[in-house]
């Protein structure tokens, strides 16, 4: 999320393009968090209903790949940034955390049905801090590593505490049992900086990471389905969509279901994929289509300043959900909303950014952020 970061990379080749690119991704994701919060309820079914069913789970999940994308344009992209340099950065990263913890459980208090992430983003932040020295093959493969073993971790330790009886600590609900549990979580973060660290200066590298996303998507989703076909699993199921889809799932089966939000090894990799195929998108048609820029430009301004457009349509929703009331507001949702929230926010981000270079939230990180000078 950090805007400042890109121009320390500025040196790369056709760098303008990729971090147009990597703004154009967050701003889907943002649009993509709008559809979830705001759009129609995805068992309407039919054309719509699928399509916003593709929203749920997967925008946050290519949110926290770009969050870990962002950790390295701060910390140091091509090479580690070291001495006073590199001891300000990661200063800059814990207190950018921080700052989310804190803002998280603000966003919270305003009592909307949204399921506010911040809080988790800045657990996990804390957590792959220190990974940020390893190259783009270690990353790869602690990524992979965590998003097969985590999920079973989470599974043993949820199970462990239904066994003793419910647990309210806040610790274990940050990195177990919460809707973003961290356990589940950092492996985006990982993923993304692992593609972070990649040479993108090609767009050889652009269409292997797209591919890479597609096969990844294809295993999990395909490896899901075949699971749910196992022995023993109810012939009902086989027919379902449940094992890509978040209407409806079994909690029984979970460890077979590629649901986005199942917290599952086939969720973590089928998310994944599907931001890998997103991001490699959004970088190659920036670069082959340099015109789209104009066209796109509102989604980019969005994407420049993504934690004002998240706090804003959170406010947004606090405000029709006390005006309206909670269910009024569920029934609501159409998209006439979701629309009324794309065009509203993109508006304001792009006349802002005729005034200021930055986000007005964004704005406020920098100078909390900017306490890191101060390290020597």
């Amino acid at each position: 999320m950090a805007k400042n970061a890109p121009i320390a990379d500025a040196s790369d080749g056709s760098a303008v393009n990729r971090l147009v690119g990597i703004d154009l991704a967050r701003g889907l994701a943002v649009f993509g968090m709008y559809a979830a919060h705001a759009g129609p309820n995805p068992l309407e079914g039919g054309l719509v209903g699928n399509l916003m069913e593709l929203t749920h789970g997967r925008s946050s999940a290519l949110f926290a790949v770009l969050a870990g994308f962002s950790i390295l344009l701060i910390t140091g992209r091509k090479a580690p940034k070291s001495g006073v340099a590199g001891r300000q950065a990661i200063a800059r990263v814990a207190i950018r955390a921080l700052v989310l913890l804190a803002l998280g459980p603000i966003l919270t208090y305003l009592d909307t049905p949204v399921r506010v992430i911040l809080t988790y983003y800045g657990i996990c932040f804390l957590l792959v801090l220190p990974l940020y020295r390893l190259s783009a093959p270690q990353l790869g493969l602690l990524a992979a590593g965590t998003a097969l073993v985590l999920p079973q971790v989470r599974f043993l330790l949820e199970s462990m505490v239904a066994f003793e009886g419910s647990s309210f600590d806040p610790v274990f609900k940050l990195m177990v049992s919460g809707d973003y549990p961290a356990l589940t979580w950092v492996p985006f973060v990982i993923a993304g900086m692992a593609i972070a660290r990649l040479d993108l200066s090609t767009q050889a590298m652009h269409w292997r990471l797209g591919l890479a996303g597609v096969a990844l998507a294809v295993l999990s989703y395909g490896g899901s389905w075949l699971a749910l076909r196992l022995p023993g699993v109810p012939v009902a199921l086989q027919e379902s969509a449940w094992w890509w889809s978040d209407v409806g799932y079994l909690w029984s089966l979970e460890p077979l279901i590629a649901a986005p939000h199942s917290e599952t090894t086939f969720s973590i990799l089928g998310n994944t994929g599907c931001a890998m195929i997103v991001i490699a998108a959004c970088w190659l048609a920036m670069n082959a289509l340099p015109h789209l820029r104009k066209l796109v430009w509102p989604i980019i301004a969005v994407g420049s300043m993504p934690l004002t457009a998240y706090v804003l349509h959170i406010v947004g929703i606090a405000y029709f959900n006390h005006t309206m009331g909670m269910e009024l507001f569920a029934e609501s949702r159409s998209l006439s909303m979701l629309f009324g929230f794309v065009v509203v926010i993109s508006t304001f981000a792009v006349l802002w950014l005729r005034v200021f270079q930055r986000g007005p939230v964004e704005v406020l990180m920098d100078r909390i952020t900017d306490l890191a000078r101060h390290i020597r």
